[in-house]
C-alpha cells in the first residue's frame, strides 16, 4: 500500500492501539487514552498494558498479539527498547501504521540512540509498516475524535498543518481558534524518520478536506524531493511555511529537537519563493496569513481604502500602507460626489483617503457617513482592498464612544457581507490584563474584536501588520495569476 493510502487509513481508522496505556495523568500513554474517548473517537480502542487490567473504563490486553480484532493504527509509548518487538507483533494484526511518541532516539545526540532508529526504520520497512515520528505527537483530526492534546477544538476547518514540533502544534491550533481559524487535520511528525515533510504535503495536497496548507519545518531528510513536491502542492493549494532554525543558535536546537539538518536560510528563502509558497517568520504572521487567506477574497491589487481613526492615526495609515508598496488612492468622483452632498461646503473638500474621521463635522458622526464611505470604497473598481481603522482615541464620553464605535463595527460588518473587495480591520486591544476588562473603554474594544473575529473578518493588532500581510497575500496571488496564465500559441 503506498504511503498516502496509509495515511488515509490512519486519519481514518476502525480501531487504534494506545500501547502503553494508563491512567497515571503522568505518564504518556493516559492522556492519548483519555483524548480518543474524550473527543468521543466511534472505532475501537485497544488500551495495551501488561499491568493493568483496565483503563479508563476500557478492558486492556496484556499485548497486542492478545488483541481479539485488527488493528488500524498504533499509538506507541513505550520506553525505545521494546520498540522493535511491538513491530514483530504488528503483521498479524494487520497494522500499516504506527505513530511513535516514543523518543530519545537521533535527536540526543547519542550514537546508540541513532542507531537504534535506523534499525527500528529498517525494520518497519521489512514488515511494510509505516512510522509517524518518533519524538512526536501524531495525529489530529477533529471531525474522526482524534487527537494528541488537551482543549483543542473539536470543531473542522479548512487548514491541514504539518509540523515537526507537537508542542507548537497544539498551541498553533489553540491560538489559531481565537480567530475562528480551524483544522482539517494536523500531523506532528518529529524526526520525520520515515513519513517526512514530503509525505505530508503530498498528503493535504490531495486531501479533499484541505483547502490550505501550514507547515512548521525545522529541517528535511531530502531537500531533492522536496521542491518538486512543494511546487506541485502551492499550484493547488495555498502553502503557508514558517521555518525555523535560520540562526546558528536555531540550527543548533532544531537537532536538539528533532534531529533535523536545518539548512541555509538563503536556500530556504529560494525554494520557497521559487516553489510559490508563502514564507512567513514568526508563529503570529503565520496565524495573520491563514486568516487572511481563509476569509478574504483574492487581494488582486494594490490599491487601498482606509477609513477610521484621528488625524495621527491617519498620517501613520497612510505612511504604513504606502511603505508596504500601497497606494491610498484618492477618492473616484462617485464618492466625492456623495460627500458633497452629505456635509458642509467648508468640510467636504477636506476629508481624503485615509479618511480622518476627526475632520468630520458632527452631523457625520450621526449619519452613518463613515459607513458609506467604506460602502461605496468597496463597491468601487477603483480600490482592490478597504480597511476599517478601530480607533480609541475619538474626544468621546462613554456614551458617545459605545454608541459611534458599535455603530462603526455594524457598518463594517454589513458592508463586509455585501461588498466585493477584501476587508480587513485594524484594531488593537493592546495587552490586556484580566483586570482591564472592568473598565469600559477596553472592555468595548475586545468585544468588537470579538465580532469581526465571529464575522470572519481579519482583524490586525496595527497598519503594520496588517500592511505587511496583505503586502505578502498580494504578491501571492499575483504569483498565483503568472503561473497560471495560459501560454501564448
Amino acid at each position: 500500500m503506498h504511503v498516502l493510502d496509509k495515511l488515509e487509513k490512519a486519519f481514518h481508522p476502525r480501531s487504534i492501539a494506545v500501547v502503553g496505556a494508563s491512567e497515571n495523568p503522568f505518564s504518556a500513554g493516559s492522556p492519548f487514552t483519555k483524548h480518543l474517548l474524550t473527543y468521543g473517537y466511534r472505532g475501537k480502542i485497544y488500551p495495551i498494558n501488561p499491568n493493568q487490567k483496565e483503563v479508563y473504563g476500557l478492558m486492556t490486553y496484556p499485548s497486542l498479539k492478545e488483541v481479539s480484532g485488527p488493528v488500524d493504527y498504533i499509538i506507541c509509548c513505550i520506553s525505545a527498547s521494546h520498540v522493535l518487538s511491538l513491530l514483530d507483533e504488528c503483521p498479524q494484526k494487520g497494522v500499516e501504521v504506527v505513530h511513535m511518541f516514543t523518543g530519545r532516539f537521533s535527536e540526543t545526540g547519542v550514537s546508540e540512540a541513532a542507531s537504534l532508529e535506523q534499525e527500528i526504520l529498517q525494520k518497519a520497512k521489512k514488515l511494510g509498516i509505516s512510522l509517524i515520528g518518533p519524538n512526536c505527537m501524531g495525529l489530529y483530526h477533529p471531525k474522526e475524535g482524534i487527537s494528541f492534546a488537551y482543549d483543542l477544538p473539536k470543531e473542522t476547518g479548512p487548514v491541514g498543518m504539518l509540523s515537526q514540533s507537537g508542542g507548537l502544534a497544539g498551541e498553533f491550533v489553540r491560538f489559531a481558534q481565537l480567530r475562528e481559524i480551524f483544522f482539517s487535520k494536523v500531523v506532528s511528525y518529529g524526526n520525520g524518520l520515515d513519513i517526512n515533510e514530503t509525505d505530508l504535503l503530498n498528503y493535504f495536497a490531495k486531501d479533499s478536506e484541505t483547502k490550505v496548507i501550514a507547515a512548521y519545518i525545522e529541517g528535511v531528510k531530502n531537500g531533492t524531493e522536496l521542491f518538486p513536491t512543494l511546487r506541485h502542492a502551492a499550484r493547488l493549494k495555498p502553502v503557508v511555511i514558517l521555518k525555523a532554525g535560520r540562526s546558528s543558535a536555531g540550527v543548533k536546537s532544531a537537532s536538539s529537537h528533532t534531529g533535523s539538518l536545518a539548512g541555509s536560510t538563503e536556500i530556504w528563502d529560494s525554494v520557497i519563493k521559487q516553489a510559490g509558497a508563502i514564507q512567513v517568520k514568526t508563529f503570529e504572521e503565520m496565524i495573520d496569513m491563514l486568516a487572511g487567506l481563509c476569509f478574504l477574497p483574492p487581494v488582486l491589487g494594490r490599491r487601498v481604502g482606509v477609513v477610521g481613526g484621528g488625524g495621527g492615526v491617519s498620517v501613520l495609515s497612510a505612511d504604513g500602507w504606502g511603505e508596504a508598496g500601497f497606494d491610498p488612492a484618492p477618492f473616484p468622483e462617485e464618492i466625492r460626489e456623495m460627500i458633497r452632498e452629505n456635509v458642509p461646503p467648508m468640510w467636504w473638500d477636506w476629508i481624503g483617503n485615509p479618511v480622518d474621521v476627526s475632520m468630520m463635522p458632527e452631523s457625520a458622526w450621526t449619519t452613518g457617513l463613515t459607513g458609506n464611505i467604506l460602502r461605496m470604497m468597496a463597491e468601487s473598481p477603483a480600490y482592490d482592498l478597504v480597511i476599517g481603522n478601530v480607533s480609541i482615541g475619538a474626544p468621546f464620553g462613554k456614551d458617545q464612544m459605545i454608541g459611534w464605535v458599535g455603530g462603526y463595527a455594524d457598518e463594517v460588518i454589513e458592508v463586509a457581507k455585501k461588498g466585493s473587495q477584501p476587508l480587513a480591520v485594524v484594531l488593537d486591544t493592546a495587552d490586556l490584563r484580566i483586570e482591564d476588562f472592568e473598565q469600559w473603554r477596553w472592555r468595548l474594544l475586545a468585544e468588537q474584536r470579538s465580532r469581526f473575529v465571529a464575522a470572519h473578518i481579519p482583524v490586525f493588532s496595527s497598519i503594520a501588520e496588517a500592511a505587511s500581510t496583505l503586502s505578502k497575500l498580494a504578491e501571492y496571488y499575483q504569483r498565483r495569476k503568472e503561473i497560471t496564465k495560459p501560454s501564448a500559441g
